[in-house]
C-alpha cells in the first residue's frame, strides 16, 4: 500500500499530494474512515480521486491510501435475491437507513450456503470451470473457478453448508507456488469485461410478454435496447414489467440516480412478487442494485459498471441475463458533474467529450457468448433514458442510438391518452427483426415477417391520413382511406394496447401473440376486400365482432387461447353475411 495526503476537496473529487506510484483507476481509501474511491487522474506529484461516499468532514492532510488493485466487487451465486448499493454493499444487511461512511465492499453475509463439490482432487482446473454447485432457494448454480486462477485441485471441502468467505478448495498453479484458497466468492474489476471463449450471433428473441416489443420491435438474447421517454411516459413501469415477465434466467435491476420513492416501490414490490414461470418468489432470480438520487453522485458512475459485472458473472454460469438500467441519463449527469469539478472542457449540453465512449464501453458488454467452460450464456441490456422534455435529439439519446439496435421510443401524447405501453411505433425500430424471423418460423408462425410489415405499414398510413383528416374531415375521405383508419385503430386497441396492471393481459405468450395478430390482420384483409366490393366503412364499423376484437387482449387470456380459433370462424361468417346483404 502507498499513501498520499489530501490537498483539497471539492464535492466527490479529492486532490492529493504524493510521491508514491499510484495507478490510474486504482481503488483508494480516503480519510480516517477509509471512504472508498478511485484514482481518475494522475499528475506529477499529485493524484485526483473520485470518492463514492459523502466527503463531509474530509480536510487537508487526511490520508489517501492506495490499495494497489483496481476497483473490484465480490461475485458469487449468493448474490441472487439480494439488494445492494452501487458498490455492491448489501443494503438489506445495513441495519440503518443509510450505509455508514467507510463501509467496504465485502460479502458480509453470515448465511450458510449449501455446497456440493463436483471436481476431484488432482483434477486440472481451467478458469471459469465449474468447481461445484451451490443450492439457492430450490435451484443450483455452478461455483466457478475464478478467471485469474488455474491449476491442479489439491483439496476440496466435502458437501455441506459454508459462509460466502470460507475456503472450500485449494488450487496449485502450474508455476508450483503455494496453493491458492478458493471461497464461494471471487473478486473482479468492474471496468474490465470478463473474458469469453467467443461471441455468438443472435439466435432467438428475449420474450418480454409485451406484444408491441415481441412482435414489432424484438430484441435478441445478448442484444441492446434503449428505452427513452420524458417524465410520466412509463419508463419505470415498463422496465418493471419486463423484469417480471421476460424469459431471462436472471434479472439484474439497477436504479441509477432514480428518485427514492420509485426505488422504494421496486424494493417493496419485488420481494412479494411470484415468478410466473416457477411459482416461487421472483426475487430469487433477481439482483437489485439501488443507487438513488440522494446517494453520493459519484457512486452512480460505478453502479452501472457494477451491474454489468454482476450480469457477466451469471452469464459465465451459463445463464441468460437481462440487465435493466434505469436510467443512463442520471449516470451521464453524474459524469457531467464530475467533469465540471475537474475543470474539463465541456461538450454539448455540458456533458464531457468522452460521454460517447463511456456509453459504448457499457453497451458493448452485452452479448450472447460461449463461456470459457463451453456453455452458452447471454447478457441483454435494456437501458432507460430520461431526455429533458422528451427531446430525443439531446446528447445521451443520440449517442446511445449509435450503440443499440433496438430503440423503443416512448411518446408523451400516447401516455397522456392513457395508451400503454406508450411506445410510438413510428419512432421505434429494431434492426434485429430479420435476424429473428427464423425463430418465429420454427414456432409455427411463418407469416410473422409479413404480418409485422403489414402492421407497420398500416400505422404509417394512419399517421398520414390523420394529418389529412384534420384538414378536410374524416367523413370527406374516400371509403378505402376511412377503412384504413378503422383498421389502424383496431390494431392499436386490440393488439398494441396492453396494461401492465391487468391480471389477464399483463403477459402475452408468443402463441397468443401469433393467433391475435393473425386474427386482426385477417380482419384488415376482409375489411379492405369488403370496401372494394362496395360495402360502406360504416357497415364494417357496426359489426358486433369488431367490439370483441377491440378488447381481444382483455377478454381472451392465456387460459382461453382456443377461443381465438372460434373468433376466426365468427369473423369469416360476419363478413360473409355482410357481403350477402342487399
Amino acid at each position: 500500500m502507498h499513501e498520499a495526503r489530501i490537498q483539497s476537496v471539492g464535492g466527490p473529487v479529492v486532490h492529493a499530494l504524493t510521491d508514491a506510484p499510484f495507478q490510474l483507476l486504482e481503488a483508494v481509501q480516503v480519510g480516517e474512515l477509509g471512504l472508498p474511491g478511485e484514482v481518475i487522474q494522475l499528475h506529477s506529484g499529485r493524484v485526483v480521486a473520485q470518492v463514492y461516499d459523502d466527503t463531509t468532514g474530509l480536510r487537508p492532510g487526511d490520508p489517501v491510501i492506495g490499495t494497489g488493485q483496481p476497483l473490484s466487487v465480490p461475485l458469487g451465486p449468493w448474490l441472487l435475491g439480494r439488494i445492494f448499493d452501487g458498490l455492491l454493499r448489501p443494503l438489506d444487511a445495513a441495519g440503518a437507513a443509510f450505509i455508514g461512511p467507510g463501509s467496504v465492499s465485502t460479502p458480509a453475509i453470515e448465511a450458510q450456503h449449501a455446497f456440493q463439490p463436483d471436481a476431484r482432487v488432482g483434477a486440472r482446473l481451467r478458469p471459469g470451470q465449474a468447481l461445484g454447485r451451490v443450492a439457492l432457494s430450490g435451484r443450483e448454480l455452478p461455483l466457478l473457478v475464478p478467471l485469474h486462477r488455474a491449476g491442479t485441485l489439491e483439496w476440496i471441502a466435502p458437501a455441506g453448508s459454508y459462509p460466502a468467505d470460507e475456503v472450500v478448495a485449494r488450487v496449485r498453479s502450474p508455476e508450483g507456488a503455494d496453493p491458492s484458497p478458493l471461497t464461494l466468492t471471487e473478486h473482479w474489476p468492474v471496468r474490465r469485461p470478463r473474458p469469453v471463449a467467443g461471441r455468438l450471433t443472435p439466435g432467438r428473441p428475449v420474450i418480454t410478454g409485451q406484444r408491441i416489443l415481441d412482435t414489432l420491435f424484438p430484441v435478441p438474447r445478448g442484444g441492446r435496447a434503449a428505452l427513452p421517454g420524458g417524465f410520466g411516459t412509463g419508463k419505470t413501469i415498463l422496465q418493471e414489467a419486463l423484469a417480471k415477465w421476460c424469459d431471462a434466467d436472471v434479472i439484474v435491476y439497477v436504479g441509477c440516480g432514480e428518485r427514492g420513492n420509485e426505488m422504494a416501490e421496486v424494493l417493496d414490490e419485488f420481494p412479494q412478487l411470484e415468478d410466473p414461470r416457477t411459482g416461487r418468489p421472483l426475487m430469487e432470480r433477481t439482483v437489485i442494485i439501488a443507487n438513488t438520487s440522494n446517494m453520493p453522485v459519484a457512486a452512480r458512475e460505478a453502479s452501472v459498471y457494477t451491474a454489468i459485472t454482476v450480469a457477466e458473472y451469471f452469464r459465465d454460469c451459463g445463464l441468460h441475463v437481462a440487465l435493466m438500467a434505469d436510467s443512463t441519463s442520471r449516470w451521464a449527469e453524474a459524469l457531467r458533474e464530475l467533469s465540471g469539478r475537474l475543470g474539463e472542457l465541456p461538450s454539448e449540453s455540458g456533458y464531457p467529450a468522452y460521454l460517447s465512449a463511456r456509453l459504448a464501453d457499457f453497451y458493448e458488454r452485452a452479448a450472447r457468448v460461449e463461456t470459457l467452460a463451453g456453455a452458452e450464456g447471454s447478457v441483454t441490456i435494456i437501458g432507460a433514458i430520461s431526455p429533458p422534455a422528451g427531446d430525443f435529439s439531446e446528447p445521451v439519446t443520440t449517442h446511445t442510438k449509435r450503440y443499440v439496435r433496438c430503440f423503443w421510443g416512448l411518446d408523451r401524447g400516447r401516455a397522456q391518452a392513457r395508451f400503454y405501453p406508450a411506445i410510438h411505433p413510428l419512432l421505434s425500430y429494431s434492426e434485429e427483426a430479420d435476424t429473428l424471423a427464423p425463430w418465429w418460423r420454427e414456432q409455427g408462425n411463418g407469416d410473422w415477417s409479413r404480418h409485422r410489415q403489414r402492421v407497420l405499414t398500416l400505422l404509417e398510413e394512419q399517421a398520414r391520413l390523420e394529418r389529412m383528416a384534420r384538414i378536410v374531415g374524416k367523413d370527406a375521405l374516400p371509403p378505402g382511406q376511412q377503412v384504413t383508419l378503422l383498421n389502424a385503430e383496431l390494431i392499436n386497441d386490440g393488439f398494441l394496447r396492453q396494461s401492465a396492471f391487468s391480471v389477464v393481459d399483463r403477459y402475452c405468450s408468443p402463441t397468443r401473440q401469433t393467433k391475435m395478430l393473425r386474427l386482426l390482420v385477417r380482419f384488415t384483409e376482409l375489411a379492405d376486400a369488403a370496401v372494394g366490393s362496395g360495402v360502406t366503412p360504416a357497415a364494417i364499423a357496426a359489426l358486433p365482432i369488431l367490439r370483441r376484437l377491440q378488447r381481444l387482449g382483455e377478454e381472451v387470456g392465456e387460459d382461453a387461447i382456443p377461443q381465438l380459433d372460434v373468433l376466426w370462424d365468427q369473423l369469416e361468417m360476419a363478413f360473409a353475411d355482410l357481403a350477402g346483404r342487399p
